[in-house]
């Protein structure tokens, strides 16, 4: 098994290999999206669902569209053979930017030169209990775009779980601007309330997971508003393609027992 696989214009290497122009909005100005997909026994989990938030999120920033299936089959393919993971777990990533400008600032240069690339790496899913906080500092903005896509701009995620850590705990949980629970650093929420799942709606600022979007899909969990504070007895858990991760304590204190996160993950994923 291979640390790390990577393609750009054509080239197969690894992430750290492998070369992106110093002009490039991405790093210039994070000025760009991206998915992580599950790889399992071979395969990408969930694809469509994944490069449909992908298109929907490129249209709404004013992006061109990002390469689809039909283009991305063979790469995908091609990351998976050359990373030996057919009967492993990895993350692959799709990154779309609005790519390389001749000229300086945040004005939009003209459509037509985005740019594509992919990395793999081993990656097994986490299902450990963690330690949270309510960040004091940083808050999700329930209006902006931005907040409904997953783009480059981590600034935010980092520095709230900067301030986590800092106090001793994994991660922290973020209010949004009006003040009530929206999400994790990295991962959407979920909440066992009184035997029921729920989940803050979108107009919260949380992003639209796609393992959040197939719980309600599939009628596991129901969107409501939560309050900045858990309630006694709520059960909570950190939701992504690659981790499902019970809160065991919250700010200090202990939560109710969560027991079953891999198989609420594998029943969402399934």
């Amino acid at each position: 098994m291979t640390a790390s696989v990577a393609w750009i214009n054509g080239q197969w290497g690894t992430a750290a290999s492998l070369q992106l122009p110093l002009d490039d909005r991405s790093l210039l100005l994070a000025d760009g999206i991206f998915e992580t997909v599950l790889i399992h026994n071979g395969e990408p989990q969930l694809l469509q669902e994944h490069l449909q938030r992908w298109s929907d999120s490129a249209a709404l920033l004013g992006m061109d569209p990002p390469p689809q299936r039909d283009a991305l089959g063979p790469l995908i393919e091609g990351a998976i053979q050359r990373s030996q993971l057919s009967e492993a777990d990895g993350a692959l990533r799709l990154n779309w930017s609005r790519g390389s400008t001749s000229q300086r600032g945040i004005g939009l240069p003209a459509s037509g030169h985005h740019r594509f690339w992919l990395t793999l790496h081993a990656c097994a899913p986490t299902f450990s209990p963690v330690t949270t906080i309510t960040s004091c500092h940083e808050r999700r903005n329930d209006s902006s775009r931005l907040s409904r896509c997953k783009t480059f701009a981590y600034g935010q995620a980092i520095q709230a779980r900067r301030e986590a850590q800092e106090q001793g705990a994994d991660d922290a949980l973020l209010l949004n601007t009006t003040g009530v629970l929206c999400c994790g650093t990295a991962a959407n929420l979920l909440v066992r309330r009184r035997g029921q799942w729920l989940t803050p709606a979108l107009s919260s600022g949380c992003l639209p997971g796609v393992m959040r979007s197939r719980a309600l899909a599939q009628g596991i969990a129901a969107e409501t508003e939560l309050a900045a504070e858990f309630e006694a007895e709520d059960q909570a858990v950190l939701i992504n393609s690659l981790s499902c991760r019970p809160i065991a304590f919250h700010n200090g204190k202990s939560m109710a027992a969560m027991t079953g996160a891999l198989d609420l993950w594998q029943s969402i994923l399934h």
